[in-house]
C-alpha cells in the first residue's frame, strides 16, 4: 500500500468528496488527520469513524477555517494536505460571510499552518471548475476549456455567481501565498460531483438529483460539468502520489445541460415521473461546451461514465431514504 507510515491531513473531512478521499487514502494505508470544526459531533463523524482502516489510522482534530493557528496541531508532522473545506451553497443570502471568508481566509489560514510543520511536502487543494468557466469567453458546443482558463472576479460578481467568485479568490489567494512561500501546491479543479454519498445528509450537487425526483416541475435552463465524487477523490490522490503532478487539473467527465441530465434519468428510469420543461421555457437552452481530458488522464484519471454515476447516486439516495421509487 503506497501510503503506509505516511500521514495526510484532509480539512473538512466530513464533507462529501473529502469523505471519499478520507475514505480511499485509508484503503491505501495513510494515517489521516482529520481536521472538522464540530469532531464530537456524530452525525458529522459516524461514518467517517465506520470506514475500513479508521479505528487504527483516523485522527480526528477540531479546527474553524475562520481560526488562525487552528490547523496547526492537525497538520503538524503530516506528509501532505489536502484542503477540501470550503463551503458549497447556492443559496446565499450573505457572500461574504457565507462563502467568500471561509473560503479564501481559511485557505490562507490552512496554508499559513503548512508552513510551520517542515514534513509537509504537497499540498493539494481542492478548487472547482467554477474557478476556470466564468468570464467573458465565449462557450459553445465547439469551445474546449482547459487549465488555462481562468474565472473572472468582476464577471463574477456582475452576475452573483457568488460559490465560483469564492472558489475563484480562494484559489487565486492560494496560488500568491504558495509562490511567496516556496509551498509545492497542486490544485484540483472537479465539476459538480455525483455518485453515493457516505454521509447521513444531503449536500447540494446530490441535491439537484433528489429534487428532480421529489416533484419538481421544471429544470433549470443551466449547463454543469459533471464528474463522479470516486474520481475527484482518486485525482486528489494522485496529485499527491504521481511526483511529476503540477498546476492545475479539471476533473469533468462530461458538460451536460440539465435537460440532459434529466432525460438520462428518464431512461433509466422510466417509471419516474420527471420534470418535462425547463424554467426560463422562452429562452434559448444555455451552451453547452467541452473541457479538455488531457491532462487529467495524464494523471491516470479513468472517468466513471456519468450514466454510471446517476444511477449509482439515484440507488444511494433510495437506500437512505431520501427519495422513493
Amino acid at each position: 500500500m503506497s501510503g503506509e507510515g505516511k500521514v495526510v491531513c484532509v480539512t473538512g473531512a466530513s464533507g462529501y468528496i473529502a469523505s471519499w478521499l478520507v475514505k480511499l487514502l485509508l484503503l491505501r494505508g495513510y494515517t489521516v488527520h482529520a481536521a472538522l470544526r464540530s469532531p464530537h459531533e456524530k452525525t458529522k463523524t459516524e461514518h467517517l469513524r465506520e470506514l475500513e482502516g479508521a479505528k487504527e489510522r483516523l485522527h480526528l482534530f477540531k479546527a474553524n477555517l475562520l481560526e488562525e493557528g487552528s490547523f496547526d496541531a492537525a497538520i503538524s508532522g503530516c506528509h501532505a494536505v489536502f484542503h477540501t473545506a470550503s463551503p458549497v451553497i447556492f443559496d446565499i443570502h450573505d457572500p461574504q460571510a457565507d462563502v467568500l471568508d471561509p473560503a479564501i481566509k481559511g485557505t490562507l489560514n490552512v496554508l499559513a499552518s503548512c508552513t510551520k510543520s517542515p514534513s509537509v511536502t504537497r499540498v493539494i487543494l481542492t478548487s472547482s471548475v467554477a474557478a476556470v468557466i466564468h468570464s467573458e469567453r465565449p462557450r459553445a458546443p465547439h469551445v474546449v476549456v482547459d487549465e488555462t482558463w481562468f474565472s473572472d472576479p468582476d464577471f463574477c460578481k456582475k452576475k452573483t455567481k457568488w460559490y465560483a467568485l469564492s472558489k475563484t479568490l480562494a484559489e487565486e489567494a492560494a496560488w500568491k501565498f504558495a509562490k511567496e512561500n516556496n509551498i509545492d501546491m497542486v490544485s484540483i479543479n472537479p465539476g459538480l460531483a455525483l455518485g453515493p454519498m457516505l454521509q447521513a445528509t444531503l449536500n447540494e450537487s446530490v441535491a439537484t438529483i433528489s429534487n428532480f425526483i421529489n416533484g419538481a416541475k421544471t429544470y433549470a435552463n443551466v449547463t454543469f460539468t459533471w464528474v463522479d465524487v470516486k474520481d475527484v477523490a482518486i485525482a486528489h490522490i494522485l496529485a499527491l502520489e504521481v511526483p511529476s503532478a503540477q498546476g492545475r487539473y479539471c476533473i469533468v467527465e462530461t458538460v451536460a445541460h440539465m435537460s440532459q441530465i434529466v432525460e438520462m434519468l428518464r431512461q433509466l428510469y422510466p417509471s419516474i415521473t420527471l420534470p418535462n420543461k425547463c424554467a426560463a421555457d422562452d429562452n434559448p437552452l444555455e451552451a453547452t461546451f467541452q473541457i479538455s481530458k488531457e491532462k487529467s488522464e495524464g494523471l491516470g484519471i479513468e472517468y466513471t461514465p456519468i450514466k454510471v454515476s446517476l444511477q449509482e447516486t439515484v440507488e444511494n439516495l433510495k437506500e437512505k431514504g431520501f427519495i422513493s421509487l
